[in-house]
């Protein structure tokens, strides 16, 4: 089956991608989950436009990701959350409360991009990775406080 990709996808690849996959892999899982659209060809101007959507958001160039990528590693993001006795959280921290915290201190991060090793589920510091460019990472450190 072929498709083209709406969102990155691990190991498959990225927004404006074609891709063959298999049709059960293709018809129950990336379309439904609004991953992927089937290929058709008036879909090429669908991939013009995801790509140029994708160009607008991505970081502009090396010294720019380098420049972000300081900016994340010299500071250390708050982030208050509901826990209990001990230490230990209501449920777990988010990517998406990841990004918020980063996103309030100034920094604009797409939550897509921010990757947690294991689960955030006890207070004090932690550190995550965020993927500002392809060739660029930076470790972010986040504490954790009760709020």
């Amino acid at each position: 089956m072929k498709l083209i990709l709406t969102q990155e996808v691990t190991g498959l690849g990225a927004p404006g991608d074609v891709v063959e996959v298999k049709d059960g892999y293709g018809r129950n899982f990336l379309v439904p989950r609004g991953f992927a659209i089937r290929w058709t060809k008036g879909g090429e101007r669908t991939i013009e436009s995801i790509k140029a959507a994708r160009a607008t958001r991505e970081v502009r160039d090396l010294d720019h990701a380098q420049q972000i990528k300081a900016k994340l590693e010299g500071s250390t993001f708050t982030l208050p959350v509901r826990a209990g006795e001990g230490g230990r959280l209501f449920g777990a921290v988010t990517v998406g409360d990841i990004a918020s915290a980063i996103t309030a201190a100034g920094a604009e991060v797409d939550k897509r991009k921010i990757l947690v090793g294991n689960p955030i589920k006890s207070l004090g510091a932690h550190q995550v990775t965020v993927k500002v460019h392809d060739e660029v990472d930076a470790t972010v450190n986040l504490n954790v406080v009760p709020a």
